[in-house]
């Protein structure tokens, strides 16, 4: 069942988007070459203690996964792209970190995630995060009202083709609002004008992810980590975006992206 939310309850979901994108900015600020990824875990934890938010990981137990997350972050790193289990890593120079955070807060949740490298810059690992940013622009400029689902599913992966990457279809965006997790799934590849009417009121988690030389993933031992199934780098940028009768609302934009336009070819999706 998809609930078209109201201007009210997508303003109570802007506030959790706020705090979503402002602590994903602080968390990339954090992150550095010789930070263990449990630093980042704890201070996530203490911020949304903190802010009186709950995280929609802690008791996520999905059929897939082993039992519940029990962390408040998806901490992926190099070859891994979602759902990685946060544990003792210490961060080396040219890492390539994915951080995805849902949380909600007075009922209301966001879901937002991106990708940046640590210390020094692979061309390749930029050109792979830029692909998945642009994506992400593309899908949101697609998700207007009267639109279909395939919309954004189609600019998607278009933006991927055109850089030279592979779309998986197993994991895509998905409804949100009072729970992570809500219908419709929004396909990471797709066909323009199908699927159901993107009306006014439907939330939506925008997600695109990609791998540099493959589509296809394995999952780690954990029952949580994915990678990529050759070993090849992978990136994730991800928003929730509101549905309005003006156009898409973003809900989750970070500091940096409010203050400019994203540039291609930085460090960082966020601040570095």
């Amino acid at each position: 069942m998809i609930e078209l939310k109201s201007a009210e309850e997508i303003d109570r979901m802007a506030v959790t988007g706020q705090f979503v994108g402002e602590l994903l900015a602080e968390l990339s600020g954090v992150a550095a070459v010789g930070v263990n990824l449990m630093d980042l875990e704890h201070h996530a934890r203490r911020r949304i203690a903190e802010r009186g938010a709950e995280s929609c990981y802690w008791d996520y137990a999905p059929s897939f996964g082993r039992g519940p997350f029990r962390n408040v972050l998806c901490l992926s790193v190099n070859d891994a792209v979602l759902h990685g289990l946060p544990h003792d890593y210490v961060l080396r120079d040219g890492d390539l970190l994915s951080i995805d955070m849902a949380v909600g807060i007075d009922g209301w949740v966001a879901d937002s995630a991106l990708s940046f490298v640590v210390g020094t810059p692979d061309p390749a690992d930029l050109k792979l995060i830029e692909a998945t940013e642009v994506a992400l622009e593309a899908a949101i400029g697609a998700a207007q009202p009267g639109g279909r689902i395939g919309d954004i599913s189609a600019a998607i992966g278009e933006v991927a083709h055109s850089y030279g990457y592979r779309v998986n279809t197993q994991f895509g965006g998905h409804g949100l609002g009072r729970t992570m997790h809500e219908d419709p799934h929004v396909s990471n590849t797709g066909r323009a004008g199908r699927g159901m009417r993107l009306d006014p009121g439907l939330t939506i988690a925008i997600e695109p992810w990609l791998c540099r030389s493959t589509d296809q993933i394995k999952v780690d031992d954990d029952g949580w980590t994915i990678r990529s199934a050759d070993g090849s780098r992978t990136a994730h940028s991800e928003h929730t975006v509101a549905i309005t009768a003006a156009g898409p609302q973003v809900l989750t934009r970070r500091p940096a992206e409010q203050a400019a336009p994203a540039e291609p070819g930085r460090k960082s999706a966020a601040a570095s």
